[in-house]
């Protein structure tokens, strides 16, 4: 009987960037099966990601537990989940890398056990890039995710295409959709004022002259048009990371210029940002689908191009890709009803029934008598013997999934005097992340 026919159910979420967090903590309401009370613990995997006090508030979903731990010592906390403890849901909120870690590791951990978890992954928002290599990454797991019926398709096709098995692909829809619809530009009581605001991306674009462009554009549009508010919505405050590296922050950038009076910078949830909304601009940001569910107007920016390194080139035939040139002079975009209909948006109604298969499928799951079978990725030492010890190896994992001498908390758990030092290496190790390393980079390109 599945733990959670007689308790709460119980979800763990292993998340390394404060969006993977936001996606990993509300895949995890949006799946679990039937309406029971859930207990979630979540766990951050350390790294020059991993979210800071200040983001994880931003993100605004709450967990029973919440610590940050490396993957050696999330390996021995599923180890150590058993009876009342043990886990009904385990979802892996990481880049590829990571997932194929653990689920080797969590193979190795739950080789001789009858019950575990069922194991859940997938993407924090549009894939384009890296398909094939992230797709089989996470192979393995028992669900993986796709949030739009075109990736469905594509991921299937990529399994298939190398001989994996597709089954655990299961087609969903971002998990953090929702809001108000849209209500209609302000009227003339002056209750507010029009809003512009363009959602920034950590590392796209990534040039200096690219992005100091875009912040002239917006700050132009501002001048143009005086009666507007125009935001520039960021995602990260200077010396902090999400799931991308950011080496030139747009507030570094906005102290060289001379915005007018209309012109902000915000931080804060997207979705209450995207509440007082007229205008969405974008390069490629998740933000794009998120504002065309409300039906705000969003405009994908083709200035720089329609290009892969961009992820812009995914929103060909939306009907949303104009220049700034176009926005200055009054256009508002019209989507495609068909391109959004395939991208899991769910604009016009069924957002609450996209989650229905997967519930089903982990239902099913947790009712299968004598529990689940081994995980069993597609990347082996048979099938990539060049390729996944080096991804192990990362995470201090050999290629059975067992620690490397050395790893960290291996042993044991860190004591009081451990922790110390490691708070200290990691701030170090930060500095060096977002300071140093990108000052070097910089220099060499002179």
């Amino acid at each position: 009987m599945p733990a959670s026919a007689t308790k709460a159910l119980r979800v763990a979420v292993l998340a390394d960037s404060d969006t993977r967090w936001k996606w990993g903590a509300l895949t995890a309401t949006r799946v679990r099966p039937g309406d029971p009370e859930i207990h979630l613990d979540g766990y951050l995997l350390r790294g020059r990601a991993t979210p800071t006090a200040r983001q994880l508030r931003e993100v605004g979903v709450s967990a029973d537990s919440l610590r940050e731990v490396t993957a050696v010592e999330f390996l021995r906390a599923m180890d150590e989940a058993r009876g009342e403890d043990s886990y009904d849901i385990l979802v892996l909120a990481l880049v590829g890398g990571g997932v194929q870690a653990m689920l080797h590791g969590l193979g190795r951990v739950w080789q001789d056990r009858a019950e575990r978890p069922v194991v859940v992954t997938g993407y924090v928002g549009v894939v384009y890039e890296k398909l094939a290599d992230g797709l089989l990454l996470r192979h393995g797991a028992d669900l993986v995710l796709a949030n739009s019926r075109q990736d469905a398709e594509r991921f299937r096709t990529v399994y298939e295409g190398v001989g994996a098995d597709a089954a655990a692909v299961t087609e969903v829809a971002l998990p953090f959709l929702g809001g108000a619809a849209y209500a209609g530009e302000p009227g003339d009581g002056g209750e507010r004022p029009y809003t512009v605001v363009f959602a920034a991306q950590p590392s796209v674009p990534d040039s200096r002259r690219d992005r100091t462009y875009l912040l002239e554009r917006l700050i132009g549009h501002a001048r143009l048009h005086p009666e507007r508010e125009v935001l520039l919505k960021l995602r990260s405050r200077p010396g902090e990371h999400t799931t991308h590296i950011e080496e030139l922050p747009y507030q570094k950038l906005v102290q060289r210029a001379d915005p007018p009076a209309n012109f902000r910078l915000v931080y804060g949830h997207m979705g209450e940002v995207l509440d007082r909304t007229d205008l969405l601009v974008t390069i490629s940001s998740t933000a794009a689908l998120e504002s065309l569910h409300r039906r705000i107007p969003t405009v994908v920016l083709s200035d720089l191009g329609v290009r892969e390194a961009l992820g812009n080139h995914h929103f060909v035939g939306s009907g949303c890709l104009a220049s700034w040139d176009r926005l200055d002079a009054g256009h508002r975009p019209a989507p495609d009803p068909e391109w959004v209909a395939r991208q899991g948006v769910a604009a016009d109604g069924g957002y609450q029934s996209a989650f229905d298969e997967a519930r089903a499928r982990i239902a099913a799951l947790l009712d299968r008598p004598g529990g689940l079978p081994p995980l069993a990725p597609y990347y082996t030492l048979a099938t990539a013997p060049g390729y996944l010890p080096g991804i192990l190896a990362r995470h201090h994992l050999a290629p059975d999934g067992t620690p490397l001498p050395g790893a960290p908390a291996a042993d044991r758990a860190p004591g009081p005097v451990r922790q110390v030092v490691r708070r200290a290496a990691r701030g170090a190790y930060r500095h060096g992340v977002q300071r140093v390393a990108p000052v070097i980079r910089r220099m060499g390109e002179l």
